[in-house]
């Protein structure tokens, strides 16, 4: 158990239930009524088609294109469909639960049956996040939300503070990653029913990990997505996303699709008790209206929300610093940002790899050291992979504004075959870029099985059916086409297939791995770190008001300093395969050491200093 946690909540026994107040879908009323309400301005007329009824229902014709009907014919776990004119029946967009997938009815949940324990759960400040990146359904064998927790006594023994989920919403078929979900408020049936995730959040409480939730509102998935037939101005084609039209966040009736944008992010938190979201590649969410959609959704996030941290993290290929401000050291309104600088710089430094994006990170000691003492490597320039400018400038951010890390799910599962960095580089240099960025005063976050160097690969994969999955499949050959060790049909056959079982199941962390001698030390390599960084680098990193100062001291050779109120923390590096001569000892009390750092008149290779000079360190 981790002895940082707070006193369990379960050992009270006090429960509570809470429910979001949602504007539309299914809502069970206190005088014993289901009141449906759907917004479909394209749709005359909407019918309600209850499971186990001869005939569906007339919903009434509101104003504004919305649909609504009271009944006493349904109620907890009813299941229903909309009819739409043409006859054709879709599930509930804010569907709580999909017990069928996405093609099939929706079920009515009871939100108040599930009664919490966390009653004295206030959350964590963001200072003492230590975060984990899993997927439900390849974090354990069986791939459920129930079965995650028996993994959570894991975590907290290893340190870790947060788990970050991959999104959970609705997806179609049995497995995928999660980004292609078309059901936003219903966890997936494949992972559990909602009262197991809601289990899975309570227990984590319980040991005192936060739990954040990826969740993307930049697209919907290409399956099981019906909106546009019965609300065409969901959509817009005045943007283009990667994935096509964008969603209507500016133009004319939009503010029904904010709305549900902005609930959804609500009910995550005030239903699920989740402690914050991670908002996928916000980059790609167009908005030009005088409030754009992430100032409003963290406006009303954070007044909703009383008496508890929660916390909004971005992923941003922009590197917008606005995003991140601070006021009186509290985020206004996003508490950090995914920091991929950070990943691309110790990926180039471990791997040498050198294609696309990485090319501009390559033999860069500049942006090995900002990226490092300030948060973002680009800050305005010109970043070629792009063909444009990137970023703002970071350093008068205090380094909790950023996630740092050496892999995560796209890092590891956009390559090819999916291989972690331990299968890609020199086991000295792995562990010296973990010694960096576990106790870079960054939020670190490691990605499910690292602490024990899993030797699994986490391929991309998905289970899509008939035409989709094949045009999938070879979409993801194609992908890889442009890369020289690929320029064959034959190589680009070995890809694996993500529609694939066999794909899927090559992911799945095999924990019985830790039964052996080179998986258990890296479990307990990764556990004194955390503990240091809970003991030196958590007590201080609040006391750190902005970045850095950093100097080169020779090819992929740095030294950061951060001042920490009457302290400074001093990170020694030598990232690189080869000795760098003639370096000044830094002086002050180790508080971790990797290789040699301290050899006579060097830095040997893959060697980092972690050091406190101060008056309460000499």
């Amino acid at each position: 158990m981790n002895q940082l946690m707070s006193a369990s909540p379960l050992a009270n026994g006090k429960a509570k239930a809470s429910a979001h107040d949602m504007p539309f879908g299914a809502r069970l009323l206190s005088d014993g009524t289901t009141r449906f309400r759907l917004w479909a301005p394209g749709c005359p007329s909407i019918m309600l088609a209850l499971e186990g009824m001869a005939a569906p229902l007339a919903m009434e014709a509101l104003d504004g294109g919305w649909h609504e009907l009271r009944t006493r014919s349904a109620g907890a776990n009813s299941r229903y469909r909309f009819v739409l004119p043409d006859g054709m029946q879709v599930p509930d967009p804010a569907s709580r639960f999909q017990p069928d997938d996405v093609h099939g009815p929706s079920e009515v949940i009871d939100a108040h049956a599930y009664q919490w324990q966390d009653l004295d759960w206030s959350g964590r400040p963001w200072s003492e996040a230590i975060a984990y990146e899993l997927h439900v359904g390849t974090f354990t064998p069986e791939g459920t939300f129930r079965a995650a927790i028996s993994r959570l006594e894991h975590l907290a023994s290893l340190g870790v503070t947060a788990i970050e989920l991959m999104p959970v919403a609705d997806f179609a078929g049995a497995r995928n990653w999660g980004y292609d979900g078309v059901l936003l408020y219903a966890p997936n049936s494949a992972y559990g029913r909602p009262e197991d995730l809601k289990a899975l959040i309570d227990t984590a409480h319980a040991h005192g990990i936060m739990v954040l939730l990826d969740v993307v509102y930049n697209h919907f998935g290409p399956d099981g997505n019906y909106l546009s037939l019965y609300a065409p101005d969901f959509f817009t084609d005045r943007h283009q996303t990667p994935w096509g039209a964008a969603i209507n966040y500016d133009g004319v009736s939009s503010a029904p699709v904010r709305d549900f944008v902005i609930n959804n992010a609500l009910y995550w938190i005030n239903e699920f008790h989740a402690d914050g979201l991670r908002l996928d590649a916000v980059h790609a969410i167009i908005d030009d209206s005088s409030q754009h959609l992430l100032d409003e959704l963290s406006e009303r996030v954070r007044a909703s929300v009383r008496g508890r941290e929660v916390h909004l993290v971005l992923e941003n290929e922009d590197n917008e610093a606005r995003r991140l401000v601070r006021t009186a050291g509290k985020a206004c309104a996003y508490t950090a940002q995914w920091n991929d600088d950070v990943h691309h710089v110790l990926h180039v430094a471990t791997t040498a790899e050198s294609t696309g994006y990485y090319g501009d990170y390559t033999n860069d000691d500049v942006k090995l050291a900002r990226a490092l003492a300030e948060g973002f490597a680009f800050q305005g320039e010109m970043m070629p992979f792009r063909g444009r400018p990137r970023g703002e400038p970071s350093a008068h951010l205090p380094p909790t504004a950023f996630v740092a890390f050496m892999q995560n799910h796209d890092q590891v599962g956009n390559r090819a075959f999916g291989e972690r960095l331990t299968a890609l580089a020199d086991p000295r240099a792995v562990r010296a870029a973990a010694a960096v960025y576990l106790l870079l005063p960054q939020v670190p976050m490691l990605f499910m099985g690292e602490e024990w160097a899993a030797p699994s690969p986490f391929p991309f994969f998905c289970n899509f059916s008939g035409d989709l999955g094949e045009a999938v499949t070879q979409g993801r050959r194609r992908e890889f086409a442009a890369f020289p060790e690929f320029q064959s049909e034959e190589k680009r056959g070995r890809i694996p297939d993500p529609q694939a079982e066999s794909t899927f199941m090559s992911a799945k962390l095999d924990w019985s791995a830790l039964e052996k001698p080179e998986h258990s030390e890296t479990l307990q390599w990764y556990r004194r770190i955390i503990a240091t960084r809970h003991r030196e680098i958590v007590p201080r990193v609040s006391r750190i008001a902005g970045g850095g100062c950093y100097q080169i001291l020779g090819r992929g050779a740095v030294r950061v300093r951060w001042t920490c109120g009457d302290d400074e923390l001093v990170l020694t590096a030598n990232l690189s395969a080869q000795s760098v001569d003639h370096v000044i000892p830094a002086g002050g009390r180790v508080i971790w050491r990797e290789g040699n750092p301290d050899g006579a008149g060097s830095l040997t290779p893959w060697s980092v200093r972690w050091a406190l000079t101060g008056a309460s360190d000499d």
